[in-house]
């Protein structure tokens, strides 16, 4: 438990540490200043290669990739992952949950580092047939977010199954293990670290050059694993062992999941609704008894005024807690960061703790 200790402490003291470091000497556009023009250059010189392959345009194909960018989306994982853990394999979920915001919060931290331009529309043509993937073309466009969950994955997927099945060479093997290291024992830890992990990472996202929705991603990614963590961590002998009832199994059988499934949904989405409401009441309410000036770009109208102000158009995206050491300079903080986190966390936490809950009341 000390070497634990130890480790946890060192993890938050680095990213308190990197962040003032950070803050206080602009490392971000540092680093863009250098990596921006070579990766500029990259795009405009492979302007040419993309345009030949989308000669081969056709309905299916983009039909194809508007679906591949649905599987990688919030509403797709607020369905499939919650069905992993209710059909038994929550250790599958768990580490998967964990591994796309891992994913999702580096690859965006080098987008709006970067801020690497996608390529000029026109001439090359984007799918943008529903709002997410028009929210998605917002982004910047290295490194891709979907070919990134995309890959890392399904490269977890197939070796959670082929160690399943007991049939992996060593390459494999080298590969999900060094998956798995990423991942151990996160279950296992005190929850208040984090907790504490998670506030500080908002805090340590790096500042875009322009406003994007990757910060809205990642926020949203990070309270789902904070209330994973929370939930399982709080019931894991009871509903999150190894030797938890698998589908197809005379313990779980498909009709008995396709009941859970028709109780755990509408629950879930009914705890999103209430926790989002409750940080809306809540967190205006305690910003104002410590004189904390805040704003809110969507969830809050009443809130939308200070967008008016001078430096309304400043992007929420700026290192909060640079915003903390230099008050003076900053004239409102976005409330709806914190609704977002607390929202997805409340919907996670339902998942992994509640609705098993209630499964076991009602014999499912």
């Amino acid at each position: 438990m000390e070497s634990i200790a130890l480790w946890q402490a060192g993890t938050l003291c680095g990213i308190v540490c990197w962040i003032l470091v950070s803050s206080y000497c602009n490392v971000t556009p540092a680093l863009r200043s250098l990596l921006q023009p070579w990766v500029a250059h990259h795009v405009d010189v492979g302007i040419p290669l993309i345009l030949q392959i989308q000669r081969f345009r056709h309905r299916a194909l983009d039909a194809l990739f508007a679906g591949l960018s649905c599987v990688v989306s919030v509403p797709f994982y607020t369905a499939f992952l919650p069905l992993l853990f209710w059909s038994g394999h929550g250790k599958l979920a768990r580490q998967m949950t964990l591994l796309m915001a891992f994913c999702d919060y580096m690859g965006n931290c080098v987008k709006d580092v970067v801020s690497a331009p996608r390529p000029s529309c026109p001439p090359v043509r984007r799918v943008t047939a529903t709002k997410d993937e028009e929210e998605n073309a917002m982004e910047y466009g290295l490194p891709s977010s979907h070919t990134l969950n995309t890959v890392c994955l399904s490269g977890y997927l197939l070796h959670y199954v082929l160690s399943y099945i007991q049939s992996r060479d060593a390459l494999i093997a080298f590969a999900g293990f060094a998956v798995v290291c990423l991942l151990v024992g996160l279950v296992g830890l005190v929850t208040y670290f984090w907790t504490t992990l998670s506030f500080l990472l908002l805090f340590a996202y790096p500042t875009p050059e322009l406003p994007t929705p990757s910060f809205e991603f990642h926020t949203a990614f990070n309270g789902v694993a904070l209330g994973i963590i929370a939930g399982v961590q709080q019931t894991y002998s009871q509903f999150h062992h190894e030797a938890v009832p698998r589908i197809f199994t005379p313990q779980l059988s498909l009709a008995a999941l396709l009941g859970r499934v028709l109780v755990g949904i509408p629950t879930i989405l009914l705890v999103k609704f209430c926790s989002k409401a409750l940080a809306k009441w809540t967190l205006p309410m305690v910003s104002n008894m410590l004189s904390i000036p805040i704003r809110s770009t969507s969830y809050i109208p009443a809130l939308n005024g200070s967008v008016t102000l001078k430096k309304s158009d400043e992007i929420k995206q700026s290192g909060y807690l640079q915003k903390l050491f230099f008050y003076g300079h900053q004239q409102s903080f976005d409330v709806d960061t914190g609704i977002r986190f607390l929202q997805y966390a409340g919907l996670a936490w339902s998942v992994v703790d509640l609705v098993p809950s209630l499964f076991s009341y009602l014999g499912l």
